[in-house]
């Protein structure tokens, strides 16, 4: 089978991601070779196990489940992933009714052009398309443009699936994305094409509730150098695929404001679409931060808020957070003009 799977709009990507031919087969293999060759582990030693699996790419798609992304114009290949089930030898995750996601590989000569994320949504569709009761998958703690592809596509961490250690790696991390039991609100990394609409969104949610200066109005609507710099995350509705909230959180090791200390995960910015309140969706943002804080193994999650948004603060509240009153203080945001900053804190013990 060679259908399509996914067509990209020739205006953004002029490539197709279908199921590999068996004339692209050796093609295939030395593409896989060739990314993880110029990947963040190409340092380390090449097993001959390991370089067998890249290259046989024939023995990959007895599955059905070998996907590559070919140039429209050339016909030219810029990647490879293979999607297989459980019960085949080269799965190392995956369960039961599960399906597993390996070997993404793309053209270094192609990276940044979409191609990764193309392949990752087209084995989610194939998995679905298998009936699997979810799509799983390892990777190397230093393949941090993969995570954010996973967590873009709406995978989620699954930490305590991450059992022992690879020599020169360490702790593989494994993301699985589910097709059983799909909660109502799914929270991943933003997208590109929905930058825009989150920084109407997160506009929105603050000036339906408080008079802002356009200047703060400004620093709102500025989610392109936001999720460029850190992580935008948002809560996307299963069903219908609206955006309903966001919040920032910075990547890993750093901070976003004077109120983070060491080992603490800080986050601002929350919000929530005025026509999806009601829905716990706040909760859920905030719940996920405090999920990421105890994958990070920070000791608290803390945030500031201005004394206003009292609202905020009774959410906080309820879920366990205290306030921090000796990082506390009254800043001068425009000429004349005070608010004051409440901090709250909570403990991940």
């Amino acid at each position: 089978m060679s259908e399509p799977l996914e067509t990209q709009p020739a205006a953004t990507l002029s490539f197709t991601v279908r199921q590999a031919r068996e004339d692209e087969y050796v093609a295939t293999g030395e593409l896989t070779s060739l990314g993880f060759a110029t990947g963040p582990y190409a340092h380390l030693p090449r097993r001959p196990e390991r370089v067998a699996l890249e290259r046989d790419a024939g023995a990959r798609a007895v599955d059905g489940g070998l996907l590559v992304a070919v140039e429209d114009d050339t016909n030219r290949l810029l990647g490879t992933a293979t999607v297989t089930r459980a019960e085949n030898p080269i799965s190392r995750q995956a369960r039961d009714g599960e399906a597993e996601l390996r070997l993404v590989a793309v053209d270094p000569a192609a990276r940044g052009r979409g191609v990764a994320q193309a392949l990752v949504q087209a084995s989610i569709d194939l998995a679905r398309g298998w009936g699997a009761t979810g799509l799983v998958l390892d990777t190397g703690p230093l393949n941090h443009t993969a995570q954010r592809n996973y967590l873009r596509a709406g995978f989620e961490r699954v930490a305590a699936r991450e059992l022992g250690t690879e020599t020169g790696i360490g702790t593989p991390q494994v993301y699985r994305y589910p097709f059983d039991a799909v909660a109502p609100v799914r929270i991943r990394l933003v997208r590109q094409n929905e930058l825009d609409a989150v920084a109407r969104l997160t506009v929105e949610a603050y000036t339906n509730d408080y008079d802002l200066s356009a200047a703060y109005r400004a620093s709102l609507a500025d989610v392109h150098d936001r999720a460029r710099a850190d992580e935008v995350w948002v809560a996307e509705d299963t069903a219908s695929g609206a955006i309903l909230g966001t919040v920032w959180t910075p990547r890993e090791g750093a901070r976003l404001s004077p109120v983070a200390r060491d080992n603490e995960l800080d986050f601002r910015l929350l919000a929530v679409a005025p026509d999806a309140r009601g829905r716990g969706i706040g909760a859920a943002l905030t719940e996920h931060v405090v999920g990421l804080g105890r994958i990070r193994g920070v000791k608290r999650v803390v945030m500031n808020s201005g004394g206003s948004m009292v609202a905020a603060h009774r959410l906080y509240e309820r879920l366990g957070f205290v306030r921090l009153l000796e990082r506390e203080e009254r800043i001068e945001v425009e000429p004349g003009r005070f608010v004051d900053i409440v901090a709250f804190g909570l403990d991940l013990g």
